[in-house]
Order: structure tokens, then C-alpha cells, then sequence
């Protein structure tokens, strides 16, 4: 069952719809409009793309679902980015991501129990020399090990 969106994100689909519907190409843009004002892509917006855009809804949510970067479900407070570029891979990423998700008790594109941490894989932070490399809330960590990821998290507020 699709499901439907309150009538304020309705609206805010919409608008974000016939102010982008006329640029080149405007799905991923769009859905990036969508994510940003309503912090991921829900379900019932599709519907709602579809039609604004003339496209199957099949069409839209391929799109939503084939890109790592398009949530699915409302974010936590905090949103923990693990780069898993080949650099990062080479310095510990695997270690420090398989840390993170037991840590945190979520696999990549889950939220914490609490709401409080969301997971995301991310493939370049552009932080190479700093490897590995992390965004939380938009902060760039690099050179992280578990006891600095634990740390950072603590500074959060939460776990351990």
C-alpha cells in the first residue's frame, strides 16, 4: 500500500515539482529538492514526482532506490557518513565501519532506535591524505579509529 503524504509535504512536493519541472533532466534534481526540504524521499512523494513529470511511478522510484545518496525514511538527529572510497579502504575503513555499525547496533541506511543516528555509506569525502574519513552533520573527521569514532559519538550524546 503507497503510502500518502501529509498535506504540508504535499504541498512542498508540488511546489518544489513546477519550480524545477522545467529545467533539463530535472528528476535527481528534484528528488535532492525533496530531500533537502524534507530531510529524505518519501514513499508518497512519488506518486506526486510522477505526475508533475510525466513519468511512471516505477521510473521515479527507480531512481530513488538506485541511489545510495536518496533516504527512504526520516533521518536521526545526527547523520554519520563513512567513506568507503578505495583510499579510505586501504587505511582501516572496513575495520572502523564494521566498529561503527556494532557500536551504534545499525547496518548503512538505518537509524538508531532512539532516533538519534542514522548510518550512511558515503564513496569520497575528498579526504584521502586523512584516511579514514567520516562526516558527522556535515563535519569532516579524518584518521579515525574506533576510539575516536567512539568519542565522537559520546559528544553527541550517546552510547558508551
Amino acid at each position: 500500500m503507497m503510502q500518502t503524504l501529509p498535506p504540508t509535504d504535499t504541498d512542498t512536493v508540488r511546489r518544489i515539482v513546477a519550480d524545477l519541472k522545467g529545467r533539463p533532466g530535472p528528476l535527481i534534481e528534484i528528488l535532492h529538492a525533496i530531500q533537502a526540504a524534507l530531510g529524505y524521499v518519501p514513499e508518497g512523494a512519488v506518486p506526486v514526482v510522477a505526475e508533475g513529470l510525466n513519468l511512471s511511478r516505477a521510473e521515479v522510484h527507480g531512481v530513488v532506490t538506485f541511489y545510495h545518496y536518496f533516504r527512504r525514511s526520516p533521518p536521526g538527529k545526527h547523520i554519520v557518513s563513512l567513506c568507503q572510497a578505495e583510499a579510505c579502504q586501504s587505511m582501516g575503513a572496513e575495520g572502523l565501519t564494521s566498529h561503527a555499525k556494532h557500536h551504534l547496533g545499525v547496518d548503512f541506511h538505518e537509524t538508531t532506535s532512539d532516533g538519534q543516528f542514522s548510518l550512511e555509506p558515503v564513496y569520497c569525502l575528498g579526504n584521502c591524505a586523512c584516511s579514514p574519513a567520516a562526516m558527522v552533520n556535515g563535519r569532516l573527521y579524518g584518521r579515525l579509529t574506533p576510539e575516536r569514532f567512539d568519542a565522537l559519538i559520546a559528544e553527541r550524546g550517546l552510547k558508551k
